[in-house]
């Protein structure tokens, strides 16, 4: 494809990201072939700030930056077909790493992307796997109860697991969705894209997350359920026991990585492939 002179390029205009710029943000994640809601949307921003690139009125981009504490999360990075390769990525990127101000940066990169970000300093880290499908009903291996969210428990769990303090974002997501927990662990089931999201897991150990996929599986029996693994872990073929094909993923990539404390749980899901 013979793509436009980027020298005669119109010049996009970057301003903060809104709630009302996020139908057109929905479009422009339809046409590169994610899933999100416009819902999925607002929960990312909710917690975030983030940057769009308009050209005559026309939202042709988009960026967030995800900060929670030390960790800042880069996302729904997206720009229009029809400008790529005209610089605008850098120039997203370049204003959410300055929105992350000094913080380690984490993003899940796309076989599209990943020039870019290792062009601007991001080390890969490993994979990340998507599994997804009509949930299968598996009996857990260890009991699991669902009920009301202790938040200040399950941001101190998940700090320990990601270095990430996401108190605001879990009280979010436990507040219109299910909390689930076991000994050793716990997670978060919500609404997302087609149908439900498992994430985080977060874990002593692979039998206590296994427990947790299986009770969420057996409670969406027959419906759409979606979680991100780390490829590194021993969890996909539970995933495909519980009807969850591997259909994808990304590169797990960061940039100015600082010393994790050592714990003794582990973030086997990730909330979303966008906020870590």
């Amino acid at each position: 494809m013979i793509r436009p002179d980027p020298a005669a390029a119109p010049v996009s205009d970057l301003v903060p990201m809104t709630p009302d710029h996020l139908p057109q943000a929905l479009a422009l994640s339809q046409a590169a072939g994610w899933p999100h809601r416009l819902e999925d949307w607002a929960l990312t921003l909710s917690v975030s700030k983030g940057v769009s690139a308009f050209e005559g009125g026309r939202l042709v981009g988009t960026a967030i930056c995800s900060a929670f504490g030390p960790v800042a999360t880069l996302n729904m990075i997206i720009v229009a077909e029809d400008r790529r390769g005209m610089g605008l990525g850098r120039r997203l990127m370049q204003h959410v790493i300055a929105l992350a101000g000094g913080c380690e940066m984490r993003l899940t990169a796309t076989e599209d992307g990943l020039p870019l970000y290792r062009r601007m300093g991001f080390i890969e880290r490993g994979r990340i796997v998507q599994h997804q499908g009509l949930a299968r009903a598996m009996k857990p291996e260890r009991p699991v109860r669902f009920g009301p969210a202790d938040t200040d428990m399950l941001a101190a769990l998940d700090t320990a697991a990601s270095g990430m303090q996401r108190k605001a974002l879990l009280a979010r997501i436990a507040a219109t969705g299910d909390t689930l927990r076991t000994e050793g662990g716990f997670a978060l089931l919500r609404a997302f894209g087609r149908g439900h999201v498992l994430g985080p897991v977060v874990a002593r150990d692979a039998g206590a997350a296994r427990a947790l996929m299986s009770a969420a599986a057996e409670q969406l029996a027959g419906q759409f359920l979606r979680v991100d693994l780390s490829a590194a872990d021993p969890l996909a073929p539970h995933a495909e026991a519980l009807g969850l094909a591997h259909v994808g993923g990304g590169t797990a990539m960061v940039h100015s990585a600082r010393p994790c404390a050592p714990s003794d749980h582990h973030s086997y899901a990730l909330a979303s492939q966008a906020l870590g």
